[in-house]
Parts: C-alpha cells; structure tokens; sequence
C-alpha cells in the first residue's frame, strides 16, 4: 500500500532555462546533511556548498552541547543572575522552542538539559558508554525540583536571556530542524529556489526538479513495522521531521528507555509510540512539534495537533503491530 501527500498549493514556477541537478553533501552536528537543487547558468557549486557547511557551522559555534565553547555551553555554565545577550539565530530558536514549551503545558522543555544528561543522552555519561546505570527516582526528583526553581527568561524586546543559575539548555531537539531551514534561506537568498535539503534526515523542499517533477521523498517508517505500506510526500514548500522511539534508547528492565524524555515526570515517554512524523511549512516546528507530540502521546498529541491544524501521524505500537492514525491536516494532503 502506497500513501501519496501533496501540498494544497502549488506553484508552477520552473527552474530558470539551463539550470542543471547539483548535489552536495558534507557533516554537521553529529550527522550528515545533503542538498539537492536546481543551480541555474553561471552559479559556481563549490561555493554554495560552502555556504551551506557556513551556515551549519554556525548553528553548531551557537547551540551545540557538546561544544564547550558554544554560546549555548557558555550560557549553561553562566554564574546565577547573569544576562546574555543572544545571535539572532540562537534568539529564534529559544524564542520559538519556550513558546511551544508553553503551549504544550510543559511537554516540551528545551530547558531539560540535565534531565537528558542524567538519563544518559547528553554529551557524556552516555548510556552506551561503561559504567552507566539508569538513574534512580531520588536523582530524577531533585534535577526536576532545580529546574522547577530555575527556569530561563527570555527578555524578547533585548533579545538576551537570563541564566538563573543551574538552567540547563538542550536544544538538540529543535536546533537540527532550523539548520535546515538556514539552508534553505541560505539557497533562496542566491536566488536558488529549486531545492531540497536535509540534515540527520530531516528535510525542506521548495520548487521542482527538471520537466516540474516535484522533489519525492519517502517518509520515515519504523525499522520493526509494516514495509509494504508506504508514504510519500511532495516536499514543495513544506518541511518533515520524525521522532522514533528506534533511534537512540537502552533497555531499562522491560522498558525500552527512549531518548523522548517527559520533563514533566522526569522518565522516557512511556506511550507505546513508535514514532511521530510532522509536515510543516519550517523544519524547526517540525522538529520541535514531532517531539511534543511525543511526549504527550497518541490520545493528548492527538488532540493538540488537531487543534493547532499540524499534519501528523503517528505511529502506534501494539499487540497486533503498528496502529497509524493521522490528523486532518494530514489527510487533507492524501491524494
């Protein structure tokens, strides 16, 4: 079984007359990204591509966690009461990662960095690593009641944010998917507007190919789940990002410990999810919805999702095997 998505809107632009498929690749952020565009007469490849790993290299000098020179680093290790004025990059990713915090009542939180790090997904202390032991209830109590009394501030008209001593940012969950998004801007800004870029498998497409053929791509399944059954999507002015419980977790007694974590309760997301895929028309609320949509889990994601119009599926495990239910937003896009 084959599920097609199309964008409801279309525009018929084609690529300018002469323009070839280029492709280039490289490494950012613990991950690869690639882009594959239409590159009109005269444009020299080499030096777009190095516009693009520019790009991602400053996403990572700004919000990296395994940095420690990161502006993000800096700001986890500032002393308490202390202000820091933030990149304009930086700035829209915290800007937009606490709003969703807020609208999400807490189920996403990019101020759960130690939560992450205590569970063995940070930058050290891993749970692949030796020596590592699932944390007790106690620990996770007390990194819940030191986030609680201290929450960052985000000072919007000075776009700077206060450190209140103890805050750990994460923004490993939204940081990604607004990479990509500066590499599209970084494409269209060269009035390259033909295009599809991804980076850790998170995608944004714009325009077509040669001949109008819209940029395909096939949406992320579940490596246990139905391989018969497929969705594509034409990626035109739209953005996808998937949050899979396969990814990066440890067995935990007869739980599979996902790196999804409840900054509410302090524990992995616990609701038989597989994974949850988000379209969106930016790759960072993608990234960051998917994740949300996670945390609170089929029957409450479902419901926030529906009443913020988010195409999403999501991907449920059971004792028959996956359930796949879809927002109408999805839906609308099936062709």
């Amino acid at each position: 079984m084959r599920e097609v998505l199309v964008p409801l809107t279309v525009d018929a632009a084609m690529p300018p007359g002469g323009s070839t498929l280029f492709s280039t690749s490289g490494t950012s952020m613990g991950t690869t990204w690639s882009a594959r565009m239409m590159l009109p007469p005269g444009f020299d490849g080499a030096v777009v591509s190095r516009a693009l790993q520019n790009e991602l290299d400053e996403i990572v000098a700004q919000m990296s966690h395994w940095a420690p020179d990161s502006v993000l680093s800096r700001y986890n290790h500032a002393p308490a009461g202390s202000w820091h004025a933030l990149p304009p990059q930086f700035f829209a990713v915290a800007e937009y990662a606490l709003q969703v915090s807020h609208d999400s009542g807490g189920a996403y939180d990019p101020a759960a960095g130690a939560l992450v790090d205590l569970w063995g997904f940070g930058a050290s202390g891993r749970h692949d690593q030796a020596g590592f032991h699932a944390p007790q209830a106690a620990a996770i109590d007390a990194v819940l009641a030191r986030r609680s009394a201290a929450r960052p501030v985000l000072d919007r008209a000075g776009r700077r944010l206060l450190q209140p001593g103890g805050a750990q940012l994460d923004l490993s969950s939204v940081a990604k998917g607004y990479a990509v998004d500066r590499m599209a801007h970084c494409l269209e800004d060269r009035s390259v507007r033909h295009f599809v870029v991804e980076a850790g498998g998170e995608l944004r497409g714009a325009g077509v190919k040669a001949g109008g053929e819209p940029w395909w791509v096939q949406v992320e399944g579940v490596p246990d789940g139905d391989a018969a059954r497929q969705t594509i999507v034409a990626l035109h002015g739209l953005a996808i990002a998937t949050s899979g419980d396969y990814r990066r977790y440890f067995q935990h007694g007869a739980r599979r410990a996902a790196h999804t974590l409840d900054p509410r309760s302090g524990y992995p997301s616990d609701h038989g999810l597989a994974s949850v895929t988000v379209l969106a028309p930016t790759c960072m609320a993608a990234d960051a919805l998917s994740t949300a949509l996670t945390v609170l889990g089929p029957d409450a994601g479902l419901a926030f999702a529906e009443q913020r119009a988010i195409a999403a599926r999501f991907l449920v495990r059971g004792a028959a095997g996956l359930t796949h239910i879809t927002t109408r937003d999805w839906r609308l896009l099936m062709q």
